[in-house]
């Protein structure tokens, strides 16, 4: 909201500002919303084009001109932003905040340094804006529970990839004693590299073994990167399985036989049909009125 201490006057502009630029309820801060989107796309194209000499040696005047105006208008987009909050720092430090920063740097950068303007595809970022436009924070839900499962599975994870760095590492260096240099196995880093092209079933074919050992122990690691890669999939999966549950279920116990996971708007036990809501009275319990 806007900062206090202010007159009613420019109160007023900076709560029609705020409206415009941080909500989207309003057929003004919708039509805003996809203008900023399509000119972050445009912005994206004009840089993917100009990637390309014959677009570069016809349009590239054009598309450098283009470029600025779309960075002109993002950075003062962001000072507005800035201008109508009360702790705009806390903005600048949110997600939104760092990529509204990263999508103007790389253009003010090619001043002091030539070329980064390529790095404006950072700017795809804030096409997650357009989320708010087409109604979709009912994906909040499954968002946030995609990340809970991905912070619970880090420590699997982690602890599968360093199995399969020293599990490479082994082979590599397997190889690199095995196989002559002529073949590509020049040093353990750059068997290292075989071994995790290999392993992930890439095969670029940049180095291939020619002993009949190397190439068992090539066989050997091609068959078995089909079962390892699939397990950070079952880690994640099952971390996935299990928040569904614990979003879905309730862990408080049955007062009755002491037991829970039950459904979180179950009303009665599912294995001994007591009443679980122990604020209210159990409709079974109510006596019935004399007028009934």
């Amino acid at each position: 909201m806007p900062p206090p201490n202010l007159e009613p006057a420019e109160i007023g502009f900076r709560t029609r500002l705020f409206k415009l630029l941080f909500e989207s309820d309003s057929r003004a801060a919708r039509a805003f919303d996809i203008a900023l989107v399509i000119l972050i796309f445009l912005s994206v194209g004009i840089i993917m084009l100009d990637s390309i000499e014959s677009y570069h040696q016809r349009f590239g005047d054009l598309f450098f001109y283009i470029e600025w105006a779309i960075t002109i208008a993002f950075t003062i987009e962001l000072a507005l932003r800035i201008y109508c909050l009360q702790k705009p720092w806390l903005y600048l430090k949110s997600f939104y905040g760092v990529i509204d920063v990263l999508a103007i740097m790389p253009s003010w950068l090619t001043l002091i340094i030539p070329g980064s303007q390529t790095l404006i595809v950072v700017r795809l970022l804030r096409a997650l804006r357009l989320f708010r436009v087409l109604d979709m924070m009912v994906l909040e839900g499954e968002k946030r529970l995609l990340l809970d499962a991905m912070i619970r599975s880090r420590h699997q994870i982690l602890l599968f990839l360093f199995s399969v760095l020293l599990l490479v590492t082994i082979f590599s260096s397997l190889l690199y004693l095995i196989e002559p240099a002529e073949a590509g196995f020049t040093s353990i880093p750059t068997a290292i590299y075989w071994g995790i092209v290999t392993l992930t079933t890439v095969g670029y074919g940049d180095i291939t073994p020619v002993t009949p050992l190397g190439q068992f122990i090539s066989v050997a690691i091609m068959l078995s990167g089909y079962s390892i890669i699939a397990l950070p999939v079952g880690i994640f999966s099952a971390e996935v399985i299990r928040a569904l549950r614990e979003e879905r279920y309730s862990h408080e116990a049955c007062p009755g036989c002491g037991r829970d996971h039950h459904e979180r708007d179950a009303r009665y036990c599912k294995f001994c049909g007591t009443w679980l809501d122990e604020d209210t009275i159990d409709p079974r319990n109510r006596r019935k009125s004399p007028e009934a």
